[in-house]
């Protein structure tokens, strides 16, 4: 007979994804994700496998639920950098302000935490899914003619990792939005200010 669960897998992995991107991977030890769980490390073994495992998951766990509805957003919106924009300020209003101010990104976090090839994986995948958001928002806009919109997005996309390392530091949210107003402010097709 299978050994029922007494717990709900998706709500514990909630709890260790919040850890995990609070803390960090390295920082983190399994005896902290028990006492955060309330689980047994057998328990959380069975279900999730060892702790980079669990990891992993909670990894995946973060971009498929936190970053693709807003990247979905941002290529939909269809208003071009104006949605970019909007993306950044709601960024740093994130990162910098509320439940999880100077938590910076999971994502962001996960990049220092070392080259495991899951993390990679899902970091890679992450990456793709944020840049090609960015270059649709672009192509919806009307930002200067002579753009290489591949590279733009590229850059938009760094743009946004420094701003989640950033805050995590400590940085300031005035100071986050006058570099992300620079960064646009270069993007904007001289035509459509007049």
């Amino acid at each position: 007979m299978p050994d029922v669960k007494h717990f709900d897998p998706d709500a514990v992995l909630e709890q260790v994804e919040r850890l995990f991107w609070r803390r960090g991977a390295a920082s983190t030890g399994i005896a902290e994700v028990v006492a955060a769980t309330g689980l047994s490390r057998s328990s959380l073994y069975a279900t999730f496998g060892g702790k980079q495992e669990l990891y992993v998951k909670a990894l995946r766990r973060y971009v498929d639920q936190r970053s693709q509805p807003i990247f979905q957003a941002l290529a939909d919106d269809g208003r071009g950098l104006a949605a970019i924009e909007d993306f950044f300020d709601r960024l740093i209003e994130a990162r910098c302000a509320g439940e999880h101010a100077r938590w910076g990104c999971m994502v962001s976090n996960a990049h220092a935490d070392g080259g495991d090839p899951q993390v990679r994986r899902v970091l890679d995948q992450h990456q793709d899914r944020l840049r090609t958001a960015m270059r649709t928002a672009l192509e919806s806009g009307e930002p200067r003619p002579d753009l290489d919109l591949d590279a733009v997005a590229e850059m938009l996309t760094l743009l946004a990792y420094g701003v989640n390392l950033r805050s995590r530091a400590g940085a300031d949210a005035t100071g986050l939005r006058r570099g992300v107003s620079a960064a646009l402010e270069s993007l904007r097709n001289p035509e459509n200010q007049r």
